[in-house]
């Protein structure tokens, strides 16, 4: 089973072939809007889901392992998530391959770029460097299964988060107040130094 970090990295590259796609479909005369929401439909679902699947999975255990600023890292990926979902959303309010449509997907595209680079240069790395082999590989089990059980965004929410508030929520999970009754955490046992 692939590790979670390699699963992230071949939906990044999925993502830039979609899009290198929409460029070529872009650049025809006539431009054909079918042809162009063929492209669009399935990577605009993709998106929703990875950015959701990231958040559910991903970076509440990079918030766990991280050792080079995790809660940095996470603030900027959430908010990076808030202006991919915008992006795809706006453009959900617009006839596809419109002059607007296109500026949404732009923004889309830009927001998502921007947020691949960090993420693989920064979490992605982070994560490779201090967490375990077997905890990466049963985190693509889970990232896996969850692509697929919410293929075409079914059964989530695409809304945006609040970064801030979701590392707050996330860190009390990881280190809940001893005189606050039973911990209840991410149901997968202690995290921090194991």
């Amino acid at each position: 089973m692939a590790d979670i970090t390699q699963l992230i990295l071949d939906d990044h590259q999925w993502f830039r072939q979609q899009f290198a796609d929409l460029d070529e479909l872009r650049a025809q005369t006539p431009m054909d809007a079918d042809a162009v929401r063929r492209v669009w439909d399935p990577l605009a679902d993709r998106l929703d889901v990875h950015a959701v699947a990231e958040e559910e999975i991903f970076y509440p255990q990079l918030l766990a392992k991280g050792q080079n600023d995790p809660d940095e890292e996470t603030l900027d990926a959430i908010g990076d998530h808030n202006d991919i979902r915008d992006g795809v959303h706006d453009a959900a309010r617009h006839p596809v391959a419109s002059r607007a449509w296109w500026e949404a997907a732009d923004r889309a595209r830009e927001a998502n770029d921007e947020h691949m680079a960090e993420e693989e240069n920064e979490g992605l790395k982070d994560f490779r460097l201090h967490a375990p082999r077997v905890l990466r590989e049963s985190l693509g089990k889970q990232f896996a299964d969850f692509l697929e059980r919410h293929r075409g965004s079914a059964g989530i929410s695409t809304a945006d988060k609040d970064p801030e508030e979701y590392v707050r929520t996330i860190e009390a999970e990881l280190n809940p107040a001893s005189d606050s009754g039973p911990a209840v955490g991410l149901g997968i046992g202690s995290l921090r130094n194991t």
